[in-house]
């Protein structure tokens, strides 16, 4: 008997009964993703359709449902306790930033970005930026200090991201004092970033040309006291869950996608790596002066939850690492790079002259104009690749923008994850993706 929750058709997005599927489709359900041969192509179709749907109901698991983070459904096929197949849908939050971007101009640009991974947001800032830069032909031009700062925000934000990971991913397994903990220590980031900022997320701080912001006084203090308190407590947490017997039996082998899975669908970030895939846009293409860093790029082996859980908890050490060097190499200098097209007047001037007022009204209520053109630039989120593709027509807003969202690919790898699971292991299969659905719905 199939079973089939009233007043949620969600239309093409909907998981379809086996008997309204053909082979052909259901074998698009399970992975024709990968470039199979006609053999193996005919041996995945013989045992697709091997469940008969008597045995089988189909279920849905959130919107509500907590560790769906209330935006996304998951509809899941079940036989017993095993899952089948595995539908995400999404649409729940429908932000509409791209097109929303569109109507904002470059200015403003930042407003609307920094939403959308809104664990990520300087990184989200940091690409926006960069895009803007490279069409309007200035970003050789931004100096020294801005970029090292911008590196250190973006490490730091890293950190408090996947702290945030280590945290959830805790609840939602049962460990409940890991979400104490690693929220206790994300808020001393937060709290830096609220000093440096003003803000303690969506931040719209790292803009085109440089950054809102000197660094404030005693800044160097704050992330050495951040730095030094860490590695303790990640050692207590390696010791509270690492090597945890019951930690580890719900996440090895749980949510296995093989490398070759990952790179057909396009997956980046800890998930590619935990298949042994040591793909890093900070090493394989540098940006910023990463390549002038010092850094290992974690991997994987096995492609499961608990490699994926593994790999997050060392790249904090890594970022921490990273931080270390740049508090070395922090220049002096400009914040921003001094072009009046550009950059703002000094706060201090509006009240002194009349052309900085207007210049500054001009700026903030007008924007600047880029010229025609398209770019594309991509960095290394938390999550993954994150991309900003812009289309330019010469005026001071985008004619075209999208995001390559990290979280949006890496949720399509959870029906190959979940396929052949325990419907026990959903919840850490979806923990371990580690999505954020405001760059899903973006």
């Amino acid at each position: 008997m199939t079973i089939v929750s009233a007043g949620t058709n969600e239309g093409g997005q909907e998981l379809l009964s086996r008997s309204d599927l053909t082979a052909k489709e259901l074998l698009r359900e399970v992975g024709s993703v990968l470039r199979l041969s006609e053999t193996e192509a005919a041996a995945l179709a013989s045992v697709a359709d091997e469940a008969p749907e008597d045995q089988t109901m189909i279920i849905n698991m959130g919107p509500q449902h907590p560790s769906t983070h209330g935006v996304l459904r998951l509809m899941l096929e079940l036989q017993g306790e095993t899952v089948l197949r595995c539908k995400p849908i999404i649409g729940y939050l429908h932000t509409g930033m791209e097109k929303t971007g569109e109507a904002l101009s470059y200015m403003q640009g930042g407003t609307n970005v920094t939403r959308m991974d809104y664990l990520s947001p300087l990184n989200n800032e940091l690409v926006f930026s960069l895009a803007v830069e490279k069409l309007l032909g200035i970003d050789g031009d931004i100096p020294e200090r801005a970029t090292w700062m911008r590196m250190l925000l973006s490490e730091l934000n890293r950190m408090s991201s996947h702290l945030l990971f280590l945290a959830t991913n805790g609840m939602d397994i049962g460990a409940v004092s890991m979400m104490l903990y690693g929220w206790r220590e994300r808020e001393d980031v937060l709290r830096f970033f609220q000093k440096v900022t003003g803000l303690r997320m969506t931040h719209t701080f790292i803009r085109p040309g440089g950054l809102a912001a000197d660094l404030p006084a005693g800044w160097r203090d704050d992330v050495l006291e951040i730095l030094e308190n860490l590695p303790s407590r990640l050692e207590e947490y390696d010791i509270l869950m690492s090597g945890q017997p019951i930690w580890r039996e719900r996440l090895q082998g749980v949510g296995v996608i093989t490398a070759q899975e990952a790179i057909a669908l396009g997956v980046t970030g800890p998930i590619l790596r935990s298949t042994g895939v040591p793909w890093d846009l900070r090493r394989d293409m540098p940006y910023l002066h990463y390549d002038q860093l010092e850094f290992d790029v974690v991997v994987g082996e096995y492609g499961d939850a608990y490699d994926r859980y593994s790999i997050r908890f060392n790249e904090i050490r890594e970022s921490m690492r990273i931080v270390y060097q740049i508090l070395d190499r922090m220049p002096s200098g400009d914040y921003r790079i001094q072009d009046k097209k550009v950059t703002p007047p000094p706060r201090a001037r509006i009240d002194e002259s009349m052309e900085a007022l207007i210049h500054h009204f001009k700026i903030f209520t007008e924007g600047f104009k880029v010229p025609e053109g398209e770019v594309y630039v991509s960095i290394e989120s938390p999550r993954g690749e994150i991309g900003c593709y812009i289309v330019s027509d010469g005026s001071s807003h985008p004619y075209r923008m999208h995001v390559r969202a990290p979280s949006f690919v890496n949720i399509q790898a959870m029906p190959h994850m979940m396929r052949g699971g325990l419907v026990a292991d959903a919840v850490a299969v979806i923990s371990s993706v580690d999505p954020v659905l405001g760059e899903v719905d973006r």
